[in-house]
């Protein structure tokens, strides 16, 4: 039986003021649900559900658009949760495809966190499998710690003892520095086994995932906690200013890996490419160049000042300044005038 993957994807994130779905709001110019789902795909987990709600015929019709970019052969699942009353909730929402799953692992993590990358995903599932885990956390150690649950270890032998929420830790728990991501492998069984056993006896009256982690320790499963080194796989966005924060790590990443490229960037400033944007060696970006979709563009290329490059394919030693181009390709040296628009 194939690994699966479950997304949350159903909060309102009132505090966005956003007009459409939270998840769908953008970091460089990609939705963070895009990014999970790269993520996860990348990690080589191709069946997929994800959990809606807020606004869910919006987020719906994205992942129908969206697989059909990807060229799927089948589209991504999707099950409506009509009333958000926690995470564990959620995945009770897509218990039926839990169970269609049944032997396998899950991978369940949230819709607006969009830099858990494939290879701490793959690594996590290595270790989980590794120790015959039920369940296995991924945790981050950020630099401040506050607000997230506590990831508290076994002094001895290092698994997993408890997940203890910031408003429930004592002095000693508040200084641990390893934290709860939201992203969890879990085997299906395990998982089944103690769904229903979630209560909501707590102070918001909802279900939340972590109590299955303590439920499957208090029936003597295994449990751990998979430590990256990257702490911004814990971070998402509730506010307009956190998601600006985000575009501007994933802006920073971006740029330093196309520099490692060796792509001449001399002023950083200005420029936006996405994340999903190649360029070959020895081209120089210029300040005032917005690079998004599938841009593609070859080596030895000048690219700006102010070029706005959407979905184009560039062929090398091409120079492209002052202009806009939307979805064409253009071939080797091939250089459009100055102030010029080209279109599919």
């Amino acid at each position: 039986m194939e690994n699966c993957a479950i997304i949350l994807a159903a909060g309102e994130g009132k505090r966005m003021k956003s007009q459409g779905p939270k998840v769908l709001c953008q970091v460089l110019f990609k939705p963070m649900l895009e990014w999970v789902i790269d993520a996860v795909e990348g990690a080589g987990v191709s069946n997929v559900c994800v959990v809606t709600g807020h606004l869910h015929s919006e987020v719906e019709s994205f992942l129908d658009g969206l697989a059909k970019t990807k060229q799927r052969t089948a589209p991504f699942e999707h099950v409506f949760q009509a009333e958000q009353k926690g995470t564990a909730h959620a995945v009770m929402m897509a218990e039926q495809f839990l169970r269609s799953h049944s032997g396998a692992n899950v991978l369940i993590l949230s819709g607006d966190a969009p830099f858990l990358d494939p290879e701490t995903i793959r690594s996590a599932l290595a270790e989980h499998m590794e120790k015959g885990q039920a369940v296995t956390v991924i945790s981050a150690e950020p630099a401040d710690p506050f607000g997230y649950g506590r990831i508290v270890r076994d002094s001895k032998t290092g698994a997993l003892r408890a997940i203890v929420e910031e408003k429930e830790a004592d002095a000693p728990t508040k200084r641990i520095r390893e934290i709860n991501s939201g992203a969890y492998w879990f085997r299906v069984d395990s998982l089944l086994s103690v769904l229903h056993d979630i209560q909501n006896k707590n102070s918001t009256g909802e279900y939340y995932l972590p109590d299955a982690i303590r439920l499957l320790l208090s029936r003597d499963q295994r449990a751990g906690a998979f430590l990256t080194g990257d702490s911004n796989v814990v971070l998402g966005a509730n506010d307009r200013k956190q998601l600006s924060e985000l575009n501007s790590i994933a802006k920073q990443n971006v740029l330093l890996r196309l520099m490692a490229d060796g792509v001449d960037i001399p002023c950083p400033d200005g420029i936006l490419i996405g994340p999903d944007v190649t360029v070959g060696p020895d081209t120089k970006i210029l300040p005032g160049s917005i690079l998004t979709g599938r841009t593609c563009i070859g080596a030895d290329c000048i690219i700006g000042p102010n070029a706005l490059l959407e979905d184009t394919t560039a062929g090398d030693r091409c120079v492209l300044q002052n202009v806009q181009c939307r979805g064409i390709t253009l071939k080797d040296e091939q250089t459009p005038d100055p102030f010029t628009t080209l279109r599919a």
